[in-house]
């Protein structure tokens, strides 16, 4: 089937276009064929006639958009909207990438699928609200939240690596809990889903969850690099723009009563850093 995938030069988004173009007609947008702040993006993706979209772009700089929360409800609010609207028109199956940081880091267990949003930063708010239009435009709608990505050139395991070869020693965050998760791993999982009428809420992470520090630790050991000093620190006093909700562990229980589920993070984590030598 011809599948839209938006954000498709994105880190989830090419791997979405990479896992999906074996078995299906895949068209990815990029910024350059798709701007979200637009009302324009729901003809151009009409037009096109996909009976799945893939809604991985977003506005993803967290510091960015609590610099810019206007920019942030523009792109991540109505451009989902926008991409919505087309679903709409065509009764198109719709995938909207929605995240971890629409909890409060409040609770005491990892999040299900159902606890009540409460998001403290403009991004968040902007993803939370992308959820909300997309449920009230769409029937055929899978909202899939994800977290902690890796897989492309630009994320935090990545990150660390760069800083292992600059430095002898790293700070790490050793009280912001969350679910490492594999773009490759969440791809795989939305191609099962599509081919499913099980519409609804997911959350689409690798099994089990960890501190920054404690990913930061295994990504070192993965490279052979477990002599670099790591030194933690804590969430409070690594001051940026943007407030950090401290604990958003992801419960995949929907898609584990269908039996999609995804390894634990240390696997994945495994197979990614290898797969940079």
């Amino acid at each position: 089937m011809r599948i839209v995938v938006t954000g498709a030069n994105g880190q989830l988004g090419r791997a979405m276009v990479t896992t999906l173009q074996a078995h299906h007609e895949v068209i990815g947008l990029g910024h350059q064929e798709l701007e979200l702040a637009s009302p324009t993006a729901a003809d151009i993706i009409t037009a096109l006639r996909p009976a799945v979209i893939i809604h991985a772009a977003a506005m993803t700089n967290v510091d960015g958009c609590a610099r810019d929360p206007l920019a942030a409800y523009r792109i991540n609010a109505l451009g989902t909207r926008w991409v919505a609207l087309a679903a709409q028109r065509l009764n198109a199956r719709l995938v909207v990438i929605s995240t971890n940081e629409v909890f409060d880091g409040s609770a005491s267990r990892p999040y299900f699928e159902y606890d009540m949003p409460n998001p403290i930063n403009p991004y968040a708010q902007s993803k939370y609200a992308g959820e909300v239009v997309a449920r009230e435009l769409v029937s055929r709608l899978y909202v899939v939240r994800v977290a902690w990505l890796f897989g492309g050139v630009r994320n935090f395991v990545r990150t660390v690596l760069r800083l292992a070869e600059e430095q002898t020693s790293i700070r790490m965050v050793a009280d912001e809990i969350g679910s490492p998760t594999y773009t490759a791993d969440v791809a795989d999982a939305v191609a099962q889903l599509i081919d499913t009428d099980l519409y609804g809420t997911y959350h689409v992470v690798n099994e089990g969850h960890c501190s920054r520090f404690e990913l930061a630790q295994a990504t070192l050991h993965a490279a052979g690099k477990s002599d670099i000093l790591l030194q933690p620190m804590a969430l409070a006093d690594f001051v940026r723009p943007s407030r950090v909700p401290p604990y958003t562990p992801l419960a995949n229980v929907a898609g584990a009563a269908v039996g999609i589920t995804l390894r634990p993070w240390q696997d994945a984590l495994a197979q990614f850093v290898h797969s940079l030598k």
